[in-house]
């Protein structure tokens, strides 16, 4: 093996070559037999081994297992600095195999290791964004436990830091391609960390980004199994994606806008009011009331409230306005003339702002009531059993049936039932759309742990 002297002047041999340095594979050679020798040895060739090794490609293989022999001595001082020279060798087809080993070397209890293995990351990631995760989620998909939870969290703390000539539109895509086979098992722990990473994306920022997001967060919450509120995973695993999902979505209750200087609007124009949306979302909170009604009411939720009550305000406003519209709308229409598609979906437009209306009257109660029950808009009632309701209510009083001084029966009192495909239409500001659904979840995903993966050697 040789010695000090002999590597530096082998070392002397190929800084001189300038040129022509490849033609000195003998001297290289003698510079990767010093992974062998003593800790003064040890710690020239890890130095030297990476400064020459572009120059001999048919030398490569043996370079980086020389310098990976370097990387898992037992002198720290050595692994050190292996570990920091080890982005040399991150060229070309090589540098998949070196973000390999970097991953797996954040396994180290060393902090200064650590952070060496957090750098040289880093630094490759910069050369070839794509090579280095593919590194990374070899190890995520397939290395020991320690491994996996370390890159899960080098990707949740490092990829917002990167610039974004780095993280480019292809290199998102790989990142969601990845991280959706790894979410098909996960601990909830480590979905977490995946939603923070995803939800950072710059292209899933978008609507239908998010829509993605959600899709994901409803396959983990396995929302075609049955609930069970007695198991502890079940409850776990529905909070959990529940606090993930709710960034997700859009606050449908906007708060006032804020005014201009001049007393004008300051936006170029209001918020919508979408108003289908929000009796389904207004009524779930106001079911969700009745079971905790102290929510709302509870000191810690006092600025929640008022906040709420600004928002169902400046809702109501909107909402008076377009109940009037509407009423006059429909005023002395009856029969043909309330089958048109026009005057059908105002039907259904006036019974879900009435039923908000109910819902936020009952909100603005102090403190909040949760009494009142409502007939949703998407929910049928049939003709037939409303009037029998009626006749068996009129037999059952005593007295004749009343006849209403309004003349004949009208054809409004029939409640309209909704198409099953989309519908839409515009009323000012209002927006009526269809609701969507969540995509139906896979199983066969273990929530709570994961098998334990064995570790071979580092490369």
């Amino acid at each position: 093996m040789p010695t000090v002297e002999e590597l530096y002047r082998n070392y002397g041999i190929l800084a001189d070559a300038t040129e022509q340095v490849g033609q000195h594979k003998d001297a290289y050679q003698v510079i990767l037999d010093g992974v062998k020798g003593g800790t003064k040895e040890k710690r020239l060739a890890a130095q030297f081994i990476p400064k020459f090794f572009k120059h001999f490609p048919e030398l490569a293989d043996s370079a980086i297992n020389a310098q990976l022999d370097l990387c898992e001595d037992e002198d720290v001082s050595i692994r050190r600095q292996a570990i920091k020279e080890l982005p040399q060798f991150a060229t070309g087809e090589n540098l998949p195999r070196v973000a390999d080993i970097l991953t797996q070397l954040l396994q180290t209890d060393d902090s200064a290791e650590f952070n060496l293995v957090n750098n040289a990351l880093l630094s490759i990631f910069k050369m070839d964004a794509k090579g280095t995760l593919g590194g990374l989620f070899s190890q995520i998909l397939q290395g020991e436990d320690i491994v996996r939870e370390r890159a899960i969290k080098f990707l949740s703390t490092k990829l917002k830091t990167l610039p974004d000539e780095v993280l480019t539109k292809e290199v998102e895509e790989l990142i969601l391609t990845e991280s959706k086979k790894v979410l098909e098992d996960v601990t909830g722990e480590e979905f977490v960390l995946f939603m923070k990473i995803l939800s950072g994306l710059k292209s899933l920022q978008t609507v239908s980004g998010r829509q993605q997001l959600v899709e994901l967060v409803a396959e983990q919450a396995d929302l075609e199994q049955t609930f069970n509120p007695s198991d502890p995973d079940c409850v776990d695993r529905l909070l959990q994606c529940t606090r993930q999902a709710v960034p997700l979505f859009s606050e449908y209750m906007p708060l006032p806008p804020e005014e201009a200087e001049n007393g004008e609007n300051a936006g170029n124009e209001e918020p919508k009011l979408q108003f289908s949306y929000v009796e389904c979302l207004l009524y779930s909170f106001h079911q969700l009331g009745r079971k905790l009604p102290d929510f709302l009411t509870a000191k810690l939720n006092a600025e929640k409230l008022k906040d709420f009550k600004i928002r169902l305000q400046y809702f109501a406003r909107g909402l008076q306005v377009y109940i009037r519209q509407l009423r006059l709308a429909l005023q002395g229409k009856t029969g043909e003339a309330l089958k048109t598609e026009e005057n059908k979906i105002k039907v259904v437009a006036l019974k879900i702002t009435n039923n908000i209306n109910v819902l936020i009257k009952d909100l603005f109660h102090i403190p909040p009531s949760y009494k009142s029950t409502v007939t949703l808009s998407w929910k049928p009632v049939q003709k037939v059993e409303i009037g029998q309701k009626r006749a068996s209510e009129d037999t059952t009083s005593g007295s004749p049936p009343k006849k209403s001084s309004a003349g004949p029966k009208r054809d409004a009192r029939q409640i309209y039932n909704p198409p099953s495909g989309k519908y839409s239409s515009n009323l000012g500001n209002f927006n009526y759309e269809q609701r969507g659904a969540f995509r139906g979840s896979r199983g066969g995903r273990g929530w709570g742990t994961r098998g334990n993966r064995s570790r071979g050697r580092l490369y």
